[in-house]
């Protein structure tokens, strides 16, 4: 039950959008027992987002929310596929980019508890 909440100044088309979700597909896997099967990805384009004070350049805000627990280590793999991918596709340096985690012990789906 991974969810990934992309928040960016860059204007994406469709395609780079479709593109990111499909790499989020494979980020997902940096950690243990989660895949693109469960994973469901938000991404919000042309958000106004200030970084040191200024929305000179193209920034992003990543929410990476999972159900139970990761390691440190799976955590930075994570966020170095995030930035790679963002910077790839989207253009959005990787100094402009924040990745947050979220681990959760209750998560609910299809009208009961996990």
């Amino acid at each position: 039950m991974p969810l990934i909440n992309i928040k960016t100044s860059a204007s994406l088309t469709d395609a780079q959008t479709e593109q990111i979700v499909k790499e989020m597909g494979q980020t997902i896997t940096f950690f243990p027992g989660k895949t693109e099967a469960w994973l469901m990805v938000n991404v919000e384009k042309d958000c106004k987002l200030y970084f040191k004070g200024n929305d000179s350049k193209n920034t992003a805000f990543v929410d990476v929310a999972v159900f139970g627990s990761a390691s440190k280590d799976n955590c930075a793999k994570v966020t170095e596929s995030v930035c790679a991918v963002l910077e790839k596709i989207a253009g959005i340096p990787s100094d402009r980019t924040y990745v947050k985690f979220e681990f959760n012990t209750m998560w609910g789906y299809d009208g009961f508890m996990f």
